[in-house]
């Protein structure tokens, strides 16, 4: 029995030996081709030592860690662009900010903001009339100022010739988009306006140096950009309405004040040449509350303003008052303007202007609209700013 077992033990032993050869030609548990495996080790029947060393071998390999297999670099993906269409592809002239103010419209267009270009926005404060302070010399002053109304002669004051004029003007833009085409090019605008005059005694100390005059004058102004060719290269380029208050803000019986509606258009030529144009009606005042009745009749019924921009820094300017009826009583003013400084920037020169300007007629001051003087002036203007 016990020769049986052993017989089939070996038989069993030889089978498993055959079936790890066969499924195991290498290695078996090694990992290498030319060390010992198990299935050899079995065989060193005849020499004890050289199977035990066999086996020790065999274990040592089993024991070992396999060599790891150095991992390759993987680059990161490379991300391409989106595949922007060309006409949409931002430019840095797209992103860049707009200036409403870098002189490429012309000089009526930066002014009233009439296309998409020149549009300032709404709110911010611009120029009107100039920022001015003036030295002046008049031929006459209105000593004791009157008018056809009863009550509205003054006692004499003993004024000087020579003053000061100090004048303020600003404006503002409340709304654009009335009656042109949001798509388009051409701004219409709403804006409204206060400029203030006032006459300084300053060179006269015997009487604490008084201002001797102060017109205030609001203003409400609807802009409609109207371009039309005209003859020998002009454009019309605007038309507008106006409704203007003007008062000195005085009790009687030196109270002045009226109301006017104004129409208005402006033309150019090459940037060079401008004109300008308003028509009035005043507005109706109950008789005894009229300061002045004849007001219409000596400051006028229209004025003219032409300016000639000779270069970048001299401008000559002409304005003509008229009160179109026989008696032909009204105004004119002729000035030249020097640019003093440098504004920064090469497209525009500096806002500060030294001026040069001489009056004649009625109406210099609301005060003075009904006596007639000539008026010399020399200063300083802020304009275009």
């Amino acid at each position: 029995m016990r020769l049986f077992f052993a017989i089939f033990l070996l038989i069993t032993v030889a089978l498993g030996q055959q079936a790890v050869a066969q499924t195991t030609p290498l290695n078996l548990g090694s990992g290498r081709l030319d060390g010992p495996n198990w299935a050899h080790c079995t065989q060193l029947n005849q020499d004890a030592v050289a199977r035990l060393a066999c086996f020790d071998r065999w274990a040592q390999q089993q024991t070992q860690a396999p060599q790891a297999t150095p991992a390759l670099p993987i680059d990161p993906p490379t991300l391409s662009p989106p595949a922007w269409p060309a006409a949409t592809l931002p430019t840095l002239a797209a992103l860049a900010p707009v200036d409403c103010r870098d002189g490429k419209q012309s000089e009526v267009s930066r002014f009233w903001e009439l296309e998409s270009g020149s549009d300032c926005g709404r709110f911010s404060l611009r120029n009107y009339r100039p920022v001015s302070l003036s030295w002046i010399y008049s031929d006459s002053v209105n000593l004791a100022p009157s008018s056809p109304a009863s009550g509205h002669t003054a006692i004499d004051q003993p004024y000087l010739k020579s003053e000061g004029r100090i004048q303020l003007s600003v404006r503002s833009k409340l709304a654009h988009g009335f009656l042109t085409d949001p798509d388009s090019e051409s701004r219409d605008s709403l804006w409204f306006a206060y400029s203030q005059q006032s006459y300084w005694q300053i060179f006269s100390p015997s009487i604490s140096r008084p201002f001797r005059s102060t017109d205030h004058e609001p203003e409400i102004m609807y802009i409609l950009p109207t371009d039309f060719k005209l003859p020998l290269g002009w454009r019309l380029r605007y038309s507008g309405l106006s409704l203007n208050h003007q008062s000195n803000g005085q009790s009687l019986p030196l109270s002045r004040s009226w109301n006017r509606i104004i129409f208005m258009a402006g033309m150019e030529k090459d940037d060079r040449f401008t004109l300008n144009a308003r028509f009035w009606q005043r507005v109706p005042e109950d008789s005894a509350e009229d300061d002045n009745p004849d007001i219409s009749d000596t400051i006028g019924r229209a004025e003219v303003a032409a300016s000639w921009h000779m270069d970048k820094r001299n401008t000559l300017g002409l304005t003509v008052r008229h009160s179109l009826n026989a008696d032909a009583k009204g105004s004119f003013r002729l000035e030249w303007l020097k640019s003093v400084g440098d504004s920064g920037r090469s497209e525009r020169d500096s806002g500060l202007r030294l001026h040069v300007q001489l009056f004649s007629g009625y109406g210099d001051s609301l005060m003075d609209y009904n006596r007639q003087r000539t008026v010399l002036s020399v200063g300083l203007s802020l304009v275009d700013w």
